[in-house]
């Protein structure tokens, strides 16, 4: 009886240690498989939200090769890598991002789209790229208000919140020109009528 208790805990072990060992090295095939199979297309040690804010193309471009996720939002304030893109101005960023699949419909926080962003910053190049690709023009932000009539006000009410976006994005590398936003946002109503 001793014998067949001792057989059977010598068993148990061996099962546990078996049952212990299989996931773990299952999940090295599966990483070994993955690194090998990504070595290739290896996401940047960089993030890509991050790649996007100081304009690293490459680093975007490798994230698209990835497959990383391009429609990921930052925390703060829910921007996805085009809003941002948009938002800082990096056009080229923003390109790679649109033809590579990123949703263009997709909002941050305040319900703003990347077409909103693009035409409440009077980003010409970007609005006409995004309505060449033809995004949702009608879609409205939490505000109940379309690219279009983000801008459509009298530029004196919106300046100060334009003011508040320089002091507070500024040191991330915000640069507004009040003058080319004012003398841009009838180009913009144009190119969203």
């Amino acid at each position: 009886m001793n014998q067949l208790k001792m057989k059977t805990a010598k068993t148990m072990l061996v099962l546990s240690l078996i049952a212990f060992l299989f996931p773990a090295c299952s999940q090295n095939q599966t990483d070994s498989k993955n690194t090998q199979v990504s070595s290739a297309v290896q996401a940047p040690d960089i993030d890509i939200h991050t790649a996007v804010l100081y304009g690293n193309l490459k680093a975007v471009q490798q994230h698209i090769e990835a497959g990383s996720d391009l429609n990921s939002k930052e925390p703060m304030g829910g921007s996805t890598p085009l809003i941002s893109a948009i938002t800082f101005n990096h056009a080229e960023i923003a390109s790679a991002l649109i033809e590579a699949g990123a949703d263009l419909e997709i909002q941050n926080n305040d319900g703003s789209s990347p077409l909103h962003v693009a035409a409440f910053f009077c980003r010409i190049e970007l609005v006409q790229m995004l309505v060449d690709a033809k995004v949702d023009q009608s879609k409205k932000n939490n505000f109940g208000a379309t690219a279009l009539e983000t801008i459509s006000g009298p530029f004196a009410e919106i300046k100060p919140v334009y003011e508040m976006m320089q002091a507070q994005l500024g040191p991330l590398g915000l640069k507004l020109d009040l003058t080319e936003i004012e003398k841009n946002r009838p180009v913009v109503a144009e190119i969203l009528k």
